[in-house]
C-alpha cells in the first residue's frame, strides 16, 4: 500500500520511493525538517536492502529495451520528460525552497530552466553518438558509444534537481538505466522528478528513486556489482568510501566533490565589479562547491577592496527563501550550523580577526551572518578545509607569483575566479591548478563544456562528450582496407 502524500506549500508530493514504474512504500521511514523554521515537513520512506535490489532489478530488465531504441527513440521520451518537469516549475520551486532551503528566486529563474535543458540538451546531442570514422593506412575504425548498463546517481542536498537532471540527462541519452539515490535532507523534488518521468512515458525500469541515508540506502547500492557506472557529487570522506566499494567490483566512477577555491583580486583589478562579484559568495549560504571561497587581493588594493565587498555584503538581503527578494537563506540542517559556527570559533580562537559577521544570525534558528575572517596564515584550517558556510578567507600578496601559489596552496582544485585586466588576468588564472576558473565573471555555464576538479574536488568531467565518455562503453569496430592474411610469422 502507498504511502499518504505529504503536502509542502499546498503540494502533494509521495514520500514513497519510485521503482518499475510504480510507487513502493517502506516499513521505515525518516523525518524531514523544513530548514528554515524546523518544522516537521513529513517522514519519507526509507531504502532498505529490498528496495535498492527492487530497483536494480528493475534497471537491468527496462535496459535492453531501453538501449535497443537508439538515441532517435530515446529522444521523444526526453523530450516530454523536460516538458513535464517545465509543467511542475512551480511545484519544484516550492518543495526545493521548502526541503533545501534555496531561494526561490534562483529556481524560478535559474534551476527549473536548467533542469529542463539538461534533459533536452543532452537528448538532442546524443543523437551525434552513433559512429564516427577513423581512417587510417591499414583499416576504418568505426568508433561506436554504447549504453554502458545500470547506473548509480548519488546527488547532494544543496542542488538535488539541477545535479539530478544534470547526470540524467547523459545518462539515459546514452542508453543506460538509473537508480537515482536522492539526499536524505532534501528529497522531495527527486519524488517530483519521479513523477514528471512517469507522465513522459518512461518505461518502467528505466528510472528509478531510492530514498534513505548513505549509510544505509547508499551503501547497499553503491556495492552492488551490478552497476555499470557510479555518478557522485558530494563530500570527499563519502567518495573515499564509494571510491572503495566501487573498486572491489571494477565499476568506473565519476566524483564531484568539494571545493576551496581562490578569488583573485589583482592589482589592476575593477574593485566595484570584482568587490559586487564576491558577494555573490555567499548565495544559497554559502553551500556552493564552486565558490570562491579564499579571497586573494593584491596588498596595494586590500583596504579599498574590503570596504567595497563590505559595503555589497552589508546590502545582502537575508530571509525567508521562499520570498523572491531573499538573497541569502539557511543552513540545511542543525548539524550544518553546528560545523560552520565550530570552524570560524576554531579559527577565531587561532588568531583570525572577524571583518564582518562570525556568529548566528537572529533571522531564525539555522541561520548564520555572511562572514568575512582574515590575519590568517595558508595552513589555517579554515585555509585549507571546505567550510560549506557563508564564511570566507581574505589574505593579501604582493606579486602574482604568490598569488598564483596561495592559489595552489590546498588540496583542492574545483573553481576559481581572477579579477583584473584581462590579458593580466588570464595570464595567471592559466597557471592556477583548478579544473575550471572564471575571468572577471562567475558562474558562466556551457553544457557542451567540460565541468569537474583535479586534486581532492573530484575524478572525471562531466558536461558535453565528456559526460558521453563516461556514461558510455566506446567500442572499436575495425574493418581492414585490405583482404586480412592470418600469419604465425614473427618477422
Amino acid at each position: 500500500m502507498n504511502s499518504a502524500p505529504l503536502v509542502v506549500a499546498g503540494i502533494p508530493v509521495s514520500p514513497d520511493h519510485y521503482i518499475d514504474g510504480q510507487r513502493v512504500s517502506s516499513t521505515e521511514t525518516f523525518e524531514l525538517h523544513c530548514p528554515i523554521d524546523q518544522h516537521l515537513l513529513g517522514h519519507v520512506s526509507e531504502g532498505l536492502a529490498e528496495h535498492v535490489e527492487q530497483a536494480i532489478q528493475a534497471a537491468q530488465r527496462a535496459f535492453p529495451a531501453w538501449a535497443a531504441l537508439g538515441a532517435e527513440g530515446r529522444k521523444p521520451y526526453l523530450d516530454r520528460f523536460a516538458e513535464e518537469i517545465g509543467k511542475r516549475a512551480d511545484a519544484l520551486c516550492q518543495l526545493e525552497s521548502n526541503d533545501a532551503g534555496v531561494l526561490l528566486s534562483r529556481m524560478r529563474h535559474g534551476v527549473v530552466p536548467r533542469a529542463m535543458l539538461n534533459i533536452k540538451w543532452f537528448a538532442e546531442h546524443a543523437l551525434g553518438l552513433q559512429d564516427r570514422t577513423l581512417e587510417t593506412e591499414q583499416a576504418t575504425h568505426l568508433v561506436r558509444h554504447d549504453p554502458a548498463g545500470v547506473v548509480a546517481i548519488i546527488t547532494p542536498w544543496n542542488a538535488p534537481l539541477m545535479l539530478s537532471t544534470w547526470k540524467l540527462g547523459p545518462a539515459l541519452a546514452s542508453g543506460n538505466t538509473c537508480v537515482l539515490k536522492p539526499p536524505e535532507w532534501a528529497p522531495l523534488t527527486c519524488s517530483l522528478l519521479a513523477d514528471a518521468a512517469h507522465a513522459a512515458g518512461l518505461p518502467p525500469g528505466v528510472f528509478n528513486v531510492v530514498q534513505g541515508s548513505g549509510a544505509k540506502t547508499g551503501a547497499k547500492l553503491v556495492s552492488d556489482p551490478r552497476l555499470a557506472r557510479i555518478s557522485f557529487t558530494g563530500s570527499v570522506p563519502t567518495a573515499k568510501w564509494i571510491a572503495g566499494a566501487a573498486g572491489a567490483n571494477l565499476v568506473p566512477c565519476s566524483l564531484e566533490l568539494g571545493g576551496k577555491s581562490a578569488f583573485i583580486v589583482l592589482e589592476d583589478a575593477d574593485i566595484d565589479s570584482a568587490a559586487a562579484t564576491g558577494a555573490l559568495m555567499y548565495r544559497n549560504a554559502g553551500q556552493v562547491c564552486l565558490a570562491g571561497t579564499r579571497f586573494l587581493v593584491h596588498e596595494k588594493i586590500a583596504d579599498r577592496y574590503i570596504e567595497a565587498l563590505r559595503g555589497y555584503v552589508e546590502k545582502l538581503n537575508i530571509g525567508d527563501p521562499r520570498d523572491e527578494a531573499t538573497e541569502v537563506g539557511p543552513l540545511i540542517h542543525p548539524r550544518q550550523l553546528e560545523r560552520v559556527g565550530a570552524f570560524v570559533d576554531r579559527a577565531v580562537a587561532g588568531g583570525a580577526r572577524v571583518l564582518w559577521g562570525g556568529a548566528r544570525h537572529p533571522f531564525g534558528a539555522q541561520y548564520y551572518q555572511p562572514t568575512m575572517l582574515t590575519n590568517l596564515r595558508q595552513d589555517d584550517e579554515i585555509v585549507q578545509n571546505e567550510v560549506f558556510g557563508p564564511v570566507l578567507t581574505l589574505q593579501t600578496f604582493s606579486s602574482d607569483e604568490e598569488a598564483i601559489e596561495m592559489a595552489n596552496g590546498t588540496d583542492y582544485g574545483l573553481g576559481g575566479v581572477c579579477y583584473g585586466e584581462q590579458g593580466h588576468a588570464v595570464a595567471v588564472a592559466e597557471k592556477v591548478r583548478t579544473g575550471f576558473i572564471w575571468v572577471n565573471s562567475f558562474g558562466i555555464r556551457d553544457l557542451a563544456a567540460p565541468f569537474g576538479g583535479i586534486k581532492r574536488s573530484g575524478v572525471g568531467r562531466e558536461g558535453g562528450e565528456w559526460s558521453f565518455e563516461f556514461f558510455c562503453d566506446v567500442k572499436d569496430v575495425v574493418v581492414p582496407k585490405k583482404p586480412f592474411k592470418a600469419s604465425f610469422s614473427h618477422r
